[in-house]
């Protein structure tokens, strides 16, 4: 028998508590995850008790990994692996605090963009900590006509940030950056409605963080609109709420959905590790057999 998986939504998201990551994954039993995660968008595989290379190495099977801007973090046995905590040890922090507590699409401000995100669980806070999902296949797809039309030509001008708090000291706002890491992360655009690199369904991408205007378009005119999409987007009918167990590794698509976390108190402790990995070619990444289970699937 095959692994079992229940809802996290009516709309998407599904778990399972029939894989240990701390065992070797066979090809079909990773295949039938990988399939679940393009069909549902968000896959939670509940209680691994796991180390970091073997966090990697799950991660490695989804996408090549790539590191985040902010070095400081980054986990001491692997650079892929970024700590995300409130937790302070000798009077310093020992990861990033109050990470991306805004809807967006992780790295989206890079050229070549994230096929999927992946969070381990290791101390869980006591009171909320949850993640906000929001499903842009469906925004998109009930979207007017009209506006699909209108949005299908436009690119949108990405760089890192939070275009609806750009100050710095805020909770909100995006995570601080050097100089040097600024410098790192050059402008670049991705389309609107953008087609999915697997199954191929559009969805609206990234139209809350990261995108601050619109490729031949006045800004106040193009803020206007990615406000609007972008409210249309966060409705609560196309969100899901994630909530996290000791243990629990959850993977989201990047390309389908945006997501926020939710600020938590400064002295409830939290800590998660957290890889992201980069799309691939197209054909590598969407055998014929996906096709069929993606075509209905929200």
């Amino acid at each position: 028998m095959g692994m079992q998986f229940k809802p996290l939504s009516a709309l998407f998201g599904v778990e399972t508590s029939d894989v240990d990551l701390s065992q070797p994954l066979s090809d079909a039993l990773f295949r039938e995850l990988e399939q679940a995660f393009y069909a549902h968008q968000v896959l939670a595989l509940r209680g691994q008790a796991i180390t970091a290379a073997q966090f990697a190495n799950f991660a490695r099977r989804l996408g090549p990994p790539q590191p985040h801007v902010i070095d400081q973090f980054h986990h001491p046995d692997d650079p892929n692996i970024l700590i995300l905590s409130n937790v302070k040890q000798n009077g310093g922090p020992t990861g990033l605090q109050d990470a991306g507590s805004y809807f967006h699409t992780d790295y989206s401000y890079l050229a070549v963009p994230a096929r999927a995100t992946t969070l381990y669980s290791r101390v869980v806070p006591k009171v909320g900590g949850h993640t906000l999902f929001a499903n842009q296949l469906a925004a998109y797809d009930d979207l007017a006509d009209a506006m699909k039309q209108r949005i299908e030509p436009l690119l949108a001008v990405h760089h890192y940030g939070n275009r609806h708090d750009v100050n710095e000291a805020s909770r909100t706002a995006a995570s601080l950056l050097s100089a040097e890491q600024k410098a790192r992360l050059p402008v670049i655009t991705h389309r609107i409605a953008r087609p999915h690199p697997v199954t191929g369904r559009k969805a609206l991408y990234a139209v809350s963080g990261s995108s601050f205007g619109i490729v031949g378009m006045p800004d106040d005119e193009a803020r206007g609109l990615l406000d609007e999409l972008a409210a249309h987007a966060t409705q609560p009918k196309y969100q899901l709420s994630f909530a996290y167990g000791v243990g629990d590794v959850v993977v989201w698509d990047n390309a389908a959905l945006l997501h926020s976390a939710t600020l938590i108190d400064r002295d409830d402790a939290r800590t998660l590790w957290r890889i992201t990995v980069l799309e691939e070619d197209r054909a590598a990444a969407a055998p014929d057999v996906l096709a069929t289970t993606f075509a209905t699937k929200g």
